[in-house]
């Protein structure tokens, strides 16, 4: 589409593909984490890091799922190094044995893409009695993030490679409450739940860089919005997706184009050194007011460390 065509100082665009972003960018040595990477942005975000050399571990929720599209890339991609855990991020139980597991195997880490999401039209708590779109989008992150920056940071500092963290956000992070989030209504029933979550998602990114540049350690941390994308994120909203798959080729981009921003924040060497920052269509773009207002930032990290509860190795 022609809307899709308009390249920034990146020199990429809209219109550009996760393997496009990505050509020539050699990521062997390198091992990732994808949540969420059995379908849409992650499945797709999966097979173009493996592609590029990355070693993956697919965490997600639906281990079948994950081991049929494994399956499907390596097959694709024969010298592919991809791995299935099984991560449920609506529990704090699930995160926590998750990142037991992976920082028990050893392995080093250099890239965690915070994929994962739920957008449910009806109201919904996690296993931890919490509201089901800030449980999922984005506390479960917060908690995996902690958990694993310390092999992050030692990855780091072992290799001379920095580490990055990809926080997938969305558009939606606009859509809100006067005060950003509601922490005193966080299990109430409201209309902007999922922007809500999309908000912490940003705020949570701009804050962990804050602290990580304060220690000087060399992990960089960027929020990204995908673009508006035919996946099956509306799967829980019949009438949105009937409307999204019968226009969506037209106004709104494929996976392999949603999943270019999300890549060329994980591998490229533009984003070197570049953090707390909030991109778009693979160049650098303007979150809202609210999402880069520091004392919500830090109001929000407090929050969230009340509800994910000690042990917690946090900065």
């Amino acid at each position: 589409m022609w809307i899709f065509e308009r390249e920034g100082p990146s020199g990429f665009s809209a219109s550009t593909t996760a393997e496009e972003v990505t050509q020539g960018i050699d990521g062997t040595g390198l091992t990732a984490i994808v949540t969420g990477a059995s379908s849409g942005i992650g499945k797709e975000a999966t097979r173009v890091l493996a592609l590029r050399g990355v070693r993956v571990i697919m965490a997600v929720r639906n281990t079948k799922a994950g081991s049929a599209v494994k399956d499907a890339i390596v097959k694709e991609i024969p010298v592919a190094k991809v791995e299935v855990m099984e991560l449920d991020l609506s529990s704090m139980v699930s995160v926590r044995k998750f990142a037991a597991q992976y920082n028990a195997t050893g392995l080093p880490l250099n890239i965690l893409i915070n994929n994962a999401g739920v957008m449910v039209s009806k109201f919904n708590l996690s296993k931890d009695d919490i509201e089901l779109h800030f449980a999922t989008n984005y506390l479960g992150h917060f908690l995996l993030t902690n958990l694993l920056l310390d092999v992050m940071k030692s990855t780091a500092a072992e290799s001379n490679v920095e580490g990055r963290i990809v926080v997938v956000s969305s558009l939606g992070h606009r859509f809100v409450y006067k005060e950003g989030i509601q922490f005193d209504k966080i299990n109430v029933d409201t209309r902007y739940k999922y922007g809500q979550s999309k908000l912490a998602n940003i705020l949570h990114a701009g804050e962990l860089s804050r602290r990580l540049k304060e220690e000087g350690i060399p992990v960089i941390v960027n929020s990204v919005h995908p673009g508006s994308v035919v996946t099956d994120l509306l799967r829980n909203s019949s009438i949105l997706s009937g409307i999204v798959n019968l226009i969506g080729k037209y106004f709104f981009k494929n996976v392999q184009q949603g999943a270019a921003t999300t890549c060329y924040a994980a591998l490229h060497p533009q984003v070197k050194g570049v953090s707390g920052e909030y991109f778009a269509d693979c160049n650098l773009s303007q979150a809202s007011p609210l999402a880069n207002d520091a004392e919500l930032a830090k109001k929000l990290w407090d929050f969230s460390l009340s509800l994910i509860g000690p042990p917690s190795n946090i900065l």
